[in-house]
């Protein structure tokens, strides 16, 4: 199958390299648009939902250092263009397959640690892309330290 828009979730770390690696790889034959997307999940999310206290500043500082290390990002992948990252609020797995629809992509790329037993059990965003996805997806397996 040929692809014609890749959209690969990036956590914004080194183990992100390798996942943007390979999707640059099968973009590359046939010069396929390859778009990134990062998704910062809100604080409030992580603690249920009831905070006693206003974390607006702490997200905003959150999302300026994604927004910073995703400009590192335009630095080592030159091939990527800035127009075609994509940084917002939510929930992964909504977010993912929103931007994919609306993007046309057909394939998503994400990383897997490809975790076993109680790690699966408590879920992964690659796993939680997979179900429902608008499209394709590959998950690229990421070495363990």
């Amino acid at each position: 199958m040929i692809y014609q828009h890749l959209l690969v979730a990036v956590d914004l770390t080194e183990e992100c390299d390798p996942v943007i690696k390979r999707a640059m790889a099968l973009a590359q034959p046939t010069n396929a648009k390859v778009s990134l997307v990062h998704i910062v999940e809100p604080m409030a999310m992580a603690f249920g939902g009831d905070v006693p206290m206003d974390l607006s500043q702490l997200q905003q500082q959150q999302f300026d250092q994604a927004k910073e290390r995703m400009d590192h990002l335009f630095i080592k992948y030159s091939d990527i263009q800035r127009g075609d990252s994509h940084l917002t609020y939510g929930q992964p797995r909504q977010e993912i397959h929103k931007l994919a629809k609306e993007q046309n992509c057909d394939l998503i790329v994400v990383g897997s640690h490809g975790r076993h037993g109680l790690a699966l059990l408590l879920g992964s965003t690659a796993n939680d892309v997979l179900h429902g996805a608008p499209c394709d997806v590959l998950a690229v397996r990421l070495q363990k330290d």
